[in-house]
C-alpha cells in the first residue's frame, strides 16, 4: 500500500539531466515549492557518457561527469532537493498529478516536468560497452572534433546515419558508412549528398559484429569477416525516449516522444516536457538546459492560471 503524501507540490521534475537540473535552478529562482526525483541517485543523465564536453558554453574540456557536478551543485546551492527513487507511476487525478514510487512512497503536484530523457539503441556487440567513450559514441555533433582527419565508421541508414556521416565528412579523412540494407532509408536528397561526398564510403549489406581495441577503438569486424581500421564508431540507428510514465497522459510523435513546443507544454494540462524526451530536432546539452528554462517558465504561468 502506498504512503499517501498530504502535501502538495507546486511542481515535481521528474529526471535530473541537463534539462531537470536547469529546471530545478529556475524553479529555485521562482520560489516555487518542489522535488527533482532521480531514479539513479547520479544526476547528469546521458552527459556521465561523454569523456569531454567543448560544445556547452563556459565549459572547455570538461567531462560530462563535471558538467553534470557543476549543475546539481548549482541546483543544490539554491535550495533544490534532490530525491533518490524510482517513479513508477504518474496519474492525474482530478486537478492533482499523483506519482507513485517503486518503495511505496506517494507525492502530490499541481504540474509535472518531464525530464526523464531517452537513451540511445546500442548496437549490442562486443567491445561497444568497454570502448563507450573511447571511441564508440552516439553523437557526432557532440564528439566528431574528437576525430580530426582520422577515420570513422557510421552504422545506420536512415536520416540520422545521412546527416551524420555528411556531417563527420567535413571533418574527417575517411567516413564508412555500414548499413545492413542494400541502400539507405534515408531522405533521397541526404541519399544523393553521401553518393556525391568521395570520402563517404558505403558497406552496403554489412553488419558490425565486434568492435576492438585496448585504450581506443582500432579496427571494427565485420559479420563477412572483413576487418576495417578505424578510430572511432558512430552508432546512429536511433534513441529509445524514456517516456512509460507519461504516454498515457500526453501525445506522442510516431517515435514516443511527447509532443511539446517550445514552451515544452504537453496536451495534457500541467505536464511539460524538457530535454530528449521532447519531440524536436536538435538533442545537445545546451538546448536540454534550455528546456528547462522554458518548461518552468511555463509551469509558472499555468499555476498563476490556477489562481483564477
Amino acid at each position: 500500500m502506498f504512503k499517501m503524501a498530504d502535501k502538495v507540490y507546486d511542481t515535481i521534475i521528474i529526471g535530473s539531466g541537463a534539462a531537470g537540473m536547469s529546471a530545478a535552478i529556475y524553479a529555485s529562482r521562482a520560489m516555487l515549492d518542489f522535488i527533482v526525483i532521480e531514479k539513479s541517485g547520479v544526476s547528469g543523465g546521458q552527459m556521465l557518457n561523454t569523456s569531454e564536453i567543448d560544445n556547452y558554453p563556459g565549459f572547455i574540456g570538461e567531462s560530462g561527469a563535471e558538467l553534470a557536478m557543476a549543475m546539481r551543485t548549482h541546483a543544490l546551492k539554491l535550495g533544490a532537493e534532490i530525491i533518490s527513487k524510482t517513479v513508477t507511476s504518474v496519474k492525474k487525478c482530478d486537478d492533482i498529478w499523483k506519482l507513485a514510487c517503486e518503495d511505496g512512497t506517494e507525492y502530490s503536484a499541481k504540474s509535472i516536468i518531464a525530464a526523464t530523457g531517452a537513451d540511445y539503441r546500442r548496437l549490442g556487440v562486443p567491445g561497444e560497452a568497454e570502448l563507450a567513450g573511447r571511441g564508440v559514441s552516439y553523437c557526432a555533433v557532440c564528439d566528431g572534433r574528437f576525430f580530426k582527419n582520422k577515420t570513422v565508421a557510421v552504422v545506420g541508414g536512415g536520416d540520422t546515419a545521412a546527416e551524420d556521416a555528411l556531417y563527420l565528412s567535413e571533418i574527417c579523412d575517411r567516413v564508412y558508412l555500414i548499413h545492413r540494407r542494400d541502400k539507405l532509408r534515408a531522405k533521397a536528397y541526404l541519399a544523393e549528398q553521401v553518393q556525391k561526398k568521395e570520402n563517404i564510403i558505403p558497406l552496403w549489406n554489412s553488419e558490425i559484429v565486434d568492435i576492438q581495441g585496448y585504450t581506443k577503438v582500432d579496427k571494427i569486424v565485420l559479420k563477412d569477416g572483413r576487418i576495417i581500421e578505424a578510430d572511432g564508431v558512430f552508432a546512429a540507428i536511433g534513441e529509445v525516449p524514456q517516456n512509460d510514465l507519461f504516454k498515457d497522459s500526453a501525445k506522442t510523435d510516431d517515435s514516443g516522444f511527447l509532443i511539446a513546443g517550445e514552451d515544452c507544454a504537453t496536451s495534457a494540462e500541467g505536464l511539460f516536457a524538457a530535454g530528449d524526451l521532447r519531440s524536436k530536432k536538435l538533442r545537445q546539452v545546451v538546448t536540454a538546459a534550455a528546456d528547462g528554462a522554458n518548461a518552468v517558465t511555463s509551469a509558472e504561468k499555468y499555476l498563476e492560471r490556477r489562481k483564477k
